[in-house]
Formats: C-alpha cells, sequence, structure tokens
C-alpha cells in the first residue's frame, strides 16, 4: 500500500486583507502580480491543522485564491511575523464554551459520524460539533441519527482521494451512488414518521397482549379458581356467637382509697379478661375442647372439603392450627367485653363447643384469685392465733409469779405498807410531842416519860421493819419491791399482747372482706345460639379480596422486577 504525500497548509496572515497579493488572472498582456512574501508564509506543524479546520474544506483544497492554485515553493516564504487569526481565537472559543456544556461520549461520537456523512474535515469531536452548527446542521437531531443507519450495505463517506478521515467500525465498500429518482424530502420524513408510528404501535400492542396474558395467569385465573371453590366446593360452616365480661365484687370499707379508684370500670378487669382470652385461645383449651367433646373427630368428618378438613391422624399442632380459624375471640378495652364465635360444620356442634368454653372461662375466672384469698386468709388467720397463744401464755405467766409471791394486786400491796408506814410515824410525831411536854415541866414523871419513850422506840422498830421488808431481800431471797416489779411486767405484758390480738383479730377480718372483694363473676350479656343458616363460607367478599391480594401481590412484583431491571440496564 502506498501513501499519496499530505498537501501542505499554510496560514493567512490578517495583517494585510486577504485579496492583497493574492495572484491575479491573466488579461491580455498585463503581468502578474508576485506573491508577498506574508502570505506565501509557511505554517507550523502544529497549525496547519488548525487552519485548514476554520474554513470547513479539505486540506489538500486549501489554497489562497484560487482552488487549483500551485504550492509555493519552500524557498520563496517567509519564516518570520506569523500571527493567529481572529477565525482560529474565535473556534478556540467556540470548542472551550462546547466543552462546558457536558456532552456525553455519545453525543460526540454521533456528531463526528454525522460530520463524516456531510463530507466535513474535522479535527476533534467538539470540532465536529461546531463545524455542523456552524451550517445549521442539528448533530444530535433524531433524522440525522436515523440517517446514519445505512440501508443495504451504504457505508460512511469518503474523502476525494479514497481516503476515510475517521476511524471506522464497518468494513470499507464502494460507496453506492445516489439515487437518480427525485424524492421530496417532506414525503420522505413522513413516511419514515409513518414507519416509526406504525412500529411503536405494534409494539404497544406486543406489550399490552403480554400484560394481558400475565393477568390472565397471575391473577384472573387464581381468583376464578378461588371463585369456584368458595361457590362450588366450600363446606357450608355455622357459626356461634356469643358476648360475656368478667365483674368482680363491690368494694366494701376496706377498698376504698386509690384501689377503689377503678372499681365498676373495665380497667379493674382488664387483666382478667386478656387472661381469659388467652386461655381459650391456648392449646390447652384445645386439648380439653377435644377431649371432652370430640374436637379432632368433628373436623376430620368426610364430609368435610379437603381444604378446611383435618387428617384423621393430625397431630395437636395441626388441629391447634384449625382450632385457631374456627375459635376466634376478640376482647373490646373500652367496654371490657370478650366477644367469641365458634364455627362449626353443625350448627348444634358449634353451640356445644361454645358452652363448653364458656365453662371452661368460668373456671378460669375462679382459679385466677383463689389462691390470692387463700394466702391473704392463711396469712391473717396464722397471724392472729399466733397472737392469741403469746397472750395466753403471758397469762400463764402472770398467775404462776402471783401464787409464787402469794399476792394478787401489788400496786394495793406496796400502797398499803406505805399507809402502814405513815400510820406509825404520825403515831410517832405525836409520842414525841407529848414527851417534850412531860419533859418540860420542873419535876417531870419519870415513869410517865420512860412509858413514851419505851413506845417511840418500839414504833420507830416498827417502821424499820416495814420499810426493810419492801426494800431488802428476805429468807428466800426476794424483796417485795423485786415481788412488785415482776407482777408488774406480767401484767403489762399480757395487757400488751391482748392488743396485739385485737390488731390480728382486725385485720384478719380486713382480709376477709378482701378477699371477698377480690372474687370474680362472669357474666353473660349474649347467649350463645345455634345458627339456622349457614354463616360461611362467604363466596362474594372472598372471591374480591383473593383478587385484591393476588393483584397487590402482582403489582409488587412488577415494581420490584421493573427497579432491578432499570438498576441492572443503567
Amino acid at each position: 500500500m502506498t501513501t499519496k504525500p499530505r498537501a501542505k497548509k499554510y496560514r493567512i496572515r490578517r495583517s494585510a486583507p486577504l485579496t492583497e497579493g493574492m495572484p491575479v488572472p491573466e488579461t491580455g498582456n498585463a503581468p502578474a502580480q508576485p506573491v508577498p512574501d506574508a502570505v506565501n508564509a509557511p505554517l507550523s506543524p502544529g497549525r496547519r491543522k488548525s487552519n485548514a479546520a476554520f474554513l470547513g474544506e479539505p486540506v489538500s483544497n486549501m489554497v489562497l485564491g484560487q482552488g487549483n492554485q500551485p504550492e509555493p515553493p519552500p524557498e520563496a516564504t517567509a519564516q518570520t511575523g506569523a500571527v493567529d487569526s481572529a477565525n482560529f481565537a474565535q473556534a478556540e472559543q467556540e470548542i472551550d464554551a462546547l466543552r462546558q456544556e457536558g456532552l456525553t461520549g455519545r453525543q460526540l461520537r454521533m456528531a463526528r459520524r454525522v460530520a463524516q456523512k456531510n463530507g466535513l474535515a474535522v479535527t476533534s469531536d467538539f470540532d465536529a460539533v461546531r463545524q455542523l452548527r456552524a451550517r445549521g446542521i442539528d448533530p444530535f437531531q433524531r433524522s440525522n441519527v436515523l440517517e446514519l443507519v445505512v440501508p443495504g450495505g451504504e457505508q460512511t463517506p469518503q474523502t476525494a482521494d479514497g481516503k476515510v478521515q475517521l476511524p471506522q467500525t464497518v468494513p470499507s465498500t464502494p460507496r453506492n451512488l445516489p439515487s437518480t429518482e427525485r424524492v421530496n424530502p417532506a414525503e420522505r420524513r413522513a413516511g419514515e414518521i409513518a414507519k416509526i408510528q406504525k412500529d411503536l404501535a405494534k409494539r404497544r400492542r406486543r406489550k399490552s397482549l403480554l400484560l394481558l396474558a400475565r393477568l390472565s395467569i397471575f391473577v384472573l385465573l387464581p381468583t376464578l379458581m378461588a371463585g369456584w371453590y368458595f361457590y362450588v366446593m366450600a363446606t357450608p360452616m355455622y357459626a356461634t356467637k356469643s358476648e360475656f365480661v368478667i365483674q368482680q365484687s363491690e368494694a366494701g370499707a376496706g377498698g376504698a382509697g386509690l384501689g377503689g379508684l377503678f372499681a365498676g370500670t373495665s380497667m379493674a378487669t382488664q387483666q382478667d379478661s386478656i387472661t381469659v382470652q388467652s386461655f381459650l385461645t391456648s392449646r390447652a383449651a384445645m386439648a380439653r375442647l377435644d377431649a371432652e367433646h370430640g374436637f379432632k373427630d368433628t373436623f376430620s368428618d368426610p364430609a368435610i372439603d379437603p381444604i378446611q378438613r383435618l387428617p384423621a391422624d393430625a397431630t395437636n399442632e395441626t388441629a391447634y392450627g384449625v382450632y385457631q380459624d374456627h375459635v376466634r375471640i376478640s376482647y373490646d378495652p373500652t367496654e371490657g367485653i370478650l366477644k367469641m364465635e365458634v364455627i362449626a360444620p353443625d350448627p348444634a356442634t358449634s353451640q356445644l363447643f361454645s358452652e363448653a368454653l364458656i365453662g371452661y372461662a368460668e373456671e378460669q375466672v375462679d382459679q385466677l384469685t383463689q389462691r390470692l384469698r387463700e394466702d391473704q386468709m392463711a396469712g391473717a388467720r396464722a397471724s392472729y392465733e399466733e397472737a392469741e397463744r403469746r397472750r395466753s401464755q403471758s397469762l400463764a405467766d402472770w398467775l404462776a409469779i402471783q401464787e409464787e409471791v402469794q399476792q394478787i394486786d401489788p400496786i394495793g400491796e406496796t400502797a398499803a405498807r406505805t399507809q402502814q408506814i405513815s400510820a406509825l410515824e404520825t403515831q410517832r410525831q405525836q409520842l414525841q410531842l407529848e414527851l417534850q411536854t412531860r419533859l418540860s415541866v420542873a419535876r417531870p414523871n419519870e415513869a410517865q416519860v420512860n412509858s413514851l419513850r419505851s413506845q417511840i422506840g418500839n414504833i420507830e422498830v416498827l417502821i424499820s421493819d416495814l420499810r426493810a421488808e419492801m426494800t431488802e431481800a428476805t429468807a428466800n431471797g426476794t424483796s417485795l419491791a423485786a415481788k412488785n416489779q415482776e407482777l408488774r411486767l406480767a401484767e403489762e405484758n399480757y395487757t400488751f399482747q391482748t392488743v396485739l390480738v385485737q390488731q390480728a383479730l382486725q385485720q384478719m377480718e380486713a382480709a376477709r372482706i378482701e378477699a371477698n372483694r377480690q372474687v370474680r363473676y362472669l357474666s353473660l350479656g349474649v347467649e350463645p345460639l345455634a345458627p339456622d343458616e349457614a354463616t360461611y363460607p362467604r363466596a362474594f367478599e372472598n372471591t374480591v379480596l383473593a383478587f385484591l391480594i393476588l393483584s397487590g401481590i402482582y403489582l409488587m412484583l412488577s415494581i420490584t422486577a421493573s427497579i432491578l431491571r432499570e438498576q441492572v440496564t443503567s
């Protein structure tokens, strides 16, 4: 392969008009004007290609003045005074503005292909956009993009010397010649638009058919199957409804205070109601109902449809699932009412199950407070019995001390001794006064004086003995004061134990009243009665519900798939 030499490019100096120094065609015998050196000055290698792009013409055809002007010899050109033209500076500014527009790589490649199709010599992708816009061509217009897809193996246009200016991704083939038929551009555009519209309509129809098929498979067909089951196959079920409330006895004298604020409201029995609800929906209630009334055998009847039928050898877990579906209990906290609905394949069986569950609830209500009441009464009774025992013991101790000291009233005994000593003291004082009177005479009677002195001495001895008996220990080792103290302590202990017995008796009475107040009662508001018509299935409501559920699931899955597809392809 041989390579043709690239044509040289020259730059026009802006110091003189373009018409100055250009060769003039010969007219007559007028001599040709010489070309100035400034015009014929060679360009630097870095600027030749850019100035060729400014003019929008192939580099090989760029000359000064005429397209067939021969190149001047290199030795005749000047090498100094080269200045960039205004077009070059303006082009650089336009390219910088294009860079700031934020064009994508795809748009730049598209502009380069459109420029190649229009036969423009460009130096870069941004230069292609600039030259196309300068010629009034929008490189990103849809019609220009469609024209890049050349039918029938048509290739990208080439330059006059057969070289492709831009890298190509398709093999080079000879260019097809344009058709000789004259086609109206408006008709061609209208035909292309009509073709695009037909393609879009065909695509919409195909997508609509696919959407309808998906809806039919995933929504409509399952809905029809559910409706057929509810209308044709489902076994009729009978529901017995009942309502009851848990109450407590009115608060008595012991219920005053903060404990009686919620008396008579649903808050007082809310915990008990929730406990009863939990018990009735538990496995224990199901096991007792099955043991006493045959819950499993009832729902294992072959007459029931296979979906609702319980297998003959079903486990307790499987039976408990059926029990939860057919025994529904709700609690209204505002009114404190428990609502129960029991579903069975037979009306009599439904009523029987409902009455049995209400009986279980009554027993559970009684058991809720039985232990509390028993504990309260047991504690109060034990406290009273212990206080009574201690009082009896203190009374026995008091009696034993009285027998030991041979005294019944230590206070009276002490008071009597004290009065006796006081009387002796008074008598001694009188005798002493009388003795002083006898001695005050000149010649007192000796016999009377001695008698008075003897009486006074006897009285003093008697007072000393009485005082000694009260404070000093006797032959048995105890004094009257000690004995009186023991008696008084025993008496006080007995009195204190008597007070404790009275308090224990009051506490036991209060505990009895509180235990009576803790008693719960189950009162029926709506008695269970067997229905005369089947309650379930509700065919229309269940079919509509199945349709809505399936539609929601399909919509969720579709949105999820669309989001994932967008995330993957972005």
